[in-house]
């Protein structure tokens, strides 16, 4: 390599380096088996506590079989973006089986597919939102979300985490500013667990004239009757409403949705970058997703929330039992606060040679000094799993 290139590696090796001393590196894992309770992970025998597969479904075999269906009366690849031959028959139904099932919040619901859940979010601000406009994000929102801010272009505040006396002043503040207000908020904060106060928001949304998006990435499937969502959980209706639900959590299989009245859906099949400028999925997987909305509305669907209740309250107790710091989640994201990123390491080293994966999230996801494990339930776990974890550490717990 020239001068200039080894300057240029230099550059990126000293920045991988500071990485390693703060203990921050991320290596991937590699999956041999599918996405469920009991895994082959670098080929060992798991239990996994990793996975956002909160129902069990991602290997269901209603679901394997209507992917297989799905490419069969579809192919592979979707050819092209939605609005350039790409949007199938089956994108079209799953859509309208979205609208049915989550649009409950507004009159004429309508639904809008994307390939992810970062992309459906980068899409609703960037669109809703512009020069000029005024955004108000809770402070512990997905990245996603703050990155569709930034691309929006708009004016950001950042009120304290879920705390409506703060976002109220800040709204009074600017309520003599003809700008256009939207306020964004988790469902479900991904790395707590806890739930947006959204009815509270929701009246300040009505109050100031804003906008009221919720990404429902950990609620879709889990909360609300039917698993319709964390809008339904809490009774809202609303046309100031904007809904985010991700399809590859709960649901089992990939994608994500936006529903809202369909004025605002319009707007973005039009205006929306990340619509309109990406190849549509794979027909196969919408087929797919059909199919998981049906389950996730049955009377299967309930059997494993109110399993996963169950394991939800059993391991808040186990939790509680340990030396480390629980955090009160009533959700399937139960995290365990542990403090520095090396001992944190060292806890998830451990708990992976018991032949358990609980994953380590270090900073930049988490604030400094708060790294934690972050348990992920799944309805396809059974008493057993739970009783390893917490064998394991309370053996931990007791070591010095």
């Amino acid at each position: 390599m020239s001068d200039t290139s080894d300057a240029l590696f230099d550059t990126l090796e000293q920045g991988l380096a500071d990485i390693d001393a703060r203990g921050l590196r991320r290596r991937r894992r590699i999956a041999d088996s599918a996405c469920a309770a009991h895994m082959t992970v670098d080929g060992r025998a798991i239990i996994g506590f990793a996975s956002n597969d909160y129902l069990g479904l991602a290997a269901h075999d209603k679901l394997r079989a209507a992917l297989s269906e799905g490419a069969t009366l579809y192919g592979a690849g979707s050819g092209g973006s939605h609005l350039l031959g790409g949007h199938s028959r089956a994108h079209a139904q799953l859509e309208d089986d979205l609208a049915e099932f989550s649009g409950g919040f507004v009159d004429n619901p309508r639904a809008l597919y994307f390939s992810t859940g970062y992309m459906a979010n980068l899409a609703v601000l960037s669109t809703l939102a512009g020069r000029g406009t005024l955004v108000f994000s809770d402070a512990l929102n997905h990245a996603s979300l703050i990155d569709g801010v930034r691309l929006s272009r708009a004016d950001v505040q950042i009120y304290p985490h879920a705390d409506v006396e703060a976002l109220d002043a800040m709204l009074d503040a600017s309520s003599g500013d003809a700008a256009t207000k939207v306020i964004v908020t988790d469902a479900v904060f991904s790395m707590d667990g806890d739930i947006a106060p959204l009815t509270r928001l929701l009246e300040l949304a009505e109050r100031y004239g804003a906008w009221l998006v919720v990404d429902d990435a950990h609620g879709f499937g889990i909360l609300g009757p039917q698993g319709r969502g964390a809008l339904a959980a809490a009774a809202l209706r609303s046309p100031h409403l904007v809904y985010v639900g991700t399809l590859g959590k709960a649901a089992g299989v990939a994608g994500a949705f936006v529903v809202a009245h369909e004025t605002v859906i319009e707007w973005l099949m039009q205006r929306a970058r990340p619509y309109i400028f990406t190849t549509a999925s794979p027909p196969a997987v919408a087929h797919a997703v059909s199919a998981s909305i049906a389950i996730i509305g049955s009377d299967e669907g309930d059997a494993r929330r109110q399993h996963l209740a169950a394991l939800i309250e059993t391991t808040r107790a186990m939790l509680k039992r340990t030396r480390w710091l629980p955090v009160d989640s009533h959700t399937a994201v139960q995290p365990l606060v542990i403090g520095g990123n090396d001992e944190t390491l060292a806890l998830a080293a451990a708990l992976d040679a018991k032949g358990l994966w609980v994953p380590a999230i270090r900073p930049p996801t988490v604030p400094a000094g708060t790294s934690r494990l972050r348990i992920s339930l799944s309805a396809g776990h059974s008493d057993d799993d739970l009783a390893r974890l917490n064998d394991a550490l309370s053996t931990l717990s007791k070591q010095s």
